[in-house]
């Protein structure tokens, strides 16, 4: 028995309330066993219980043991003046001036268990012997509920960046889309090169793209020493000329290229991320306005500059090969940048429809196919778009991995489903 079982088997009053009593023999009534409280204070608050004849309203809280009560000096914290049950798995105390109730030998054998294999289990998740027996309705609430979960956590990521920058969405876009297009390994120094760069700068320069390739590349230092190519060197002109007018600093933060599919590579990302500013002009108020996700993907089908048919880094050529950027990433940019700063504008301004608007644009995107969205689906659960596929990350990596059971919708389901 743990501490955090206990509370879910009140909370949910798993147990046999049959001759209820307190360890002093008066009968007990839960007319409501209370709101479960996640700060400081009793574990319940707003319960209304009956003891004998009296009805008393107040919080209640919860030990594995009578005795823990002292061992937390709950005595002297005044957070504990209110409570009116004191709720133990064993009674082990000779004296209490709360009344006590004990719940061992109340509560389903099956029930712990279920809730013993959960904890012990060292598979992919701890329910994927059961989870295909949770009904269909539990899953489609438990998706929602998971979805918006993940879509405010990354709402919290979005306004801690428009403090930093007077809350200018379109340059918190800027920065979170430039992000994207360093993939995992160099999202930092893309975030940082973005930065570096206000989006009043680029849109002095956006009418030519060799400028804007310089800026970028520039102050990502990949324009550094002795380049040869005569496309290479002319860049490295133009950037030294723009660092100088608008006092720039490049960032220190080293770009990576070992073990990266060429295709990858920051040169590559970053002549595209160029070409995509030089095509498009506020950018976000344009995705505010969109109805469909096919507006999205067509403005960011582009190409990089020729340069780049031929190349994946400076002064080394390469068989011809368009650098498009291919569905896969602009499928990446939509889950992982439009779609979650879309929905933050909503929630910050309470309009409701971007919000719609973003739940919308990732049901039209195509599902992720990582190691974990291939191990729901080898267990029969379906990825049919990128919203099933963001579900599935939220509840593996915040859940399954944490070992969550007892607050996540599914493991609540499967327990209850033995709790007889």
């Amino acid at each position: 028995m743990t501490e955090r079982l206990l509370q879910y088997i009140w909370q949910f009053q798993y147990f046999n309330k049959t001759d209820l009593l307190t360890k002093n023999g008066e009968a007990v009534h839960i007319i409501f066993p209370g709101q479960y409280n996640t700060n400081q204070g009793p574990d319940f608050s707003d319960a209304k219980i009956k003891i004998a004849q009296t009805i008393w309203a107040g919080t209640v809280e919860l030990h594995l043991k009578t005795s823990d009560w002292q061992k937390h000096n709950h005595q002297h914290d005044k957070n504990y003046n209110n409570v009116i049950l004191h709720v133990v798995w064993e009674d082990d105390a000779t004296k209490s001036d709360i009344p006590v109730i004990e719940l061992k030998g109340r509560v389903s054998k099956i029930l712990l268990m279920r809730y013993e294999e959960l904890m012990n289990k060292g598979s992919f998740i701890p329910c994927e012997n059961s989870i295909q027996t949770v009904k269909e309705i539990t899953w489609k609430s438990w998706k929602d509920r998971l979805l918006a979960e993940r879509l405010q956590r990354k709402t919290g990521m979005v306004e801690v960046l428009l403090q930093q920058n007077n809350y200018h969405w379109e340059e918190t876009f800027w920065w979170l889309l430039a992000r994207n297009f360093g993939m995992k390994v160099n999202s930092d120094a893309f975030e940082a090169m973005s930065r570096s760069i206000p989006i009043t700068i680029l849109a002095k320069q956006k009418q030519q793209i060799h400028q804007l390739e310089a800026l970028l590349l520039g102050q990502a230092g990949l324009l550094e020493g002795k380049l040869k190519d005569e496309y290479a060197v002319m860049l490295q002109k133009e950037y030294r000329y723009q660092k100088v007018k608008y006092k720039l600093k490049p960032i220190i933060i080293p770009l990576h290229f070992l073990r990266m599919r060429p295709v990858n590579f920051p040169t590559v990302r970053l002549a595209q991320l160029a070409m995509l500013v030089h095509q498009s002009a506020h950018l976000f108020s344009k995705i505010k306005e969109a109805g469909a996700v096919k507006e999205i993907k067509n403005w960011f089908d582009v190409t990089a500059n020729d340069y780049w048919h031929y190349h994946y880094r400076f002064d080394e050529s390469s068989s011809f090969k368009k650098k498009k950027l291919g569905e896969a990433m602009i499928n990446n940019i939509i889950i992982n940048t439009v779609a979650p700063v879309l929905f933050a504008y909503g929630s910050y301004h309470n309009e409701q429809q971007y919000k719609d608007k973003a739940l919308l644009w990732l049901e039209g995107t195509a599902p992720e196919a990582n190691s974990i969205t291939k191990g729901f689906t080898g267990l029969g659960i379906e990825n049919k778009n990128a919203f099933d596929s963001q579900v599935l990350i939220e509840m593996k990596n915040e859940y399954c991995n944490k070992k969550r059971c007892l607050e996540c919708g599914v493991g609540n389901a499967l327990l209850k489903q033995n709790k007889e």
